[in-house]
């Protein structure tokens, strides 16, 4: 099903369910591969969770306004702190974005996308942090990388910030169902974005709408494509 304007920005919940196994918010048509993946997952061993599925444009609004303000610490490149008070304006809406979407155009506001570990391997109460190092070869989350490359496209799933392109750093944390997230891609304008940002008060909000063409194209269009999908996309193997 494709998304209205409000649903696509995080204006609206009305395409999303409440999962309760395991504890997560997505789109109604994202709940069956999910399960279906997490079933093959666990019998490798992995106990494959999501951190974080849908956002909405408020919470996604209020970490915007609070690395905008330096109340929320914000990452280079390599993932290394900054301080955003130090960048201009203009600078710092770029350093934000290439770890944090713009209130209105985050993929989390879809439903279709899902910050994930490994339950498994975590000590109970260990903290996560979401850097790549956690899914490099020595890192805790080593073997979920390796097994989401293999597998995940089984499922439907991809992941968009896969290699390091023009705009947001790679991200392997972050898988995507490709069957829904395409179409909310194509249908996410920068005409729907503008929408959103000026539907409240969003800090840097001149600069967003200034350069909003450039924006889109780097930040939201430029992601890694998805290989294709076979039929069993939405039931799993």
């Amino acid at each position: 099903m494709s998304l209205d304007a409000l649903q696509l920005t995080g204006r609206s919940r009305s395409h999303i369910v409440d999962v309760a196994v395991p504890a997560c918010s997505v789109h109604r048509d994202v709940v069956e591969p999910l399960q279906a993946m997490r079933a093959a997952a666990a019998k490798d061993g992995i106990k494959l969770v999501p951190v974080s599925s849908f956002r909405d444009f408020e919470r996604q609004r209020a970490i915007w306004n609070a690395k905008f303000r330096g109340e929320r610490s914000i990452l280079d490149r390599d993932a290394q702190p900054i301080d955003a008070l130090s960048l201009e304006a203009d600078a710092r809406v770029a350093a934000i974005m290439y770890w944090s979407a713009i209130p209105g155009a985050s993929r989390h506001h879809w439903g279709t996308d899902l910050d994930v570990i490994d339950r498994a391997v975590m000590p109970l109460g260990a903290p996560v942090s979401l850097v790549p190092a956690e899914f490099s070869s020595t890192g805790p989350f080593a073997v979920l990388d390796a097994w989401l490359t293999t597998n995940m496209h089984h499922f439907g799933f991809f992941r968009p910030y896969s290699t390091r392109r023009s705009g947001v750093s790679p991200e392997p944390w972050h898988i995507s169902y490709a069957p829904l997230a395409q179409q909310c891609c194509r249908a996410l304008t920068t005409e729907v974005l503008s929408s959103a940002i000026c539907s409240a008060e969003v800090d840097g909000c001149e600069i967003l709408l200034q350069q909003i063409a450039e924006l889109h194209a780097r930040y939201i269009v430029d992601v890694d494509e998805p290989p294709s999908i076979s039929n069993s996309a939405s039931t799993g193997v």
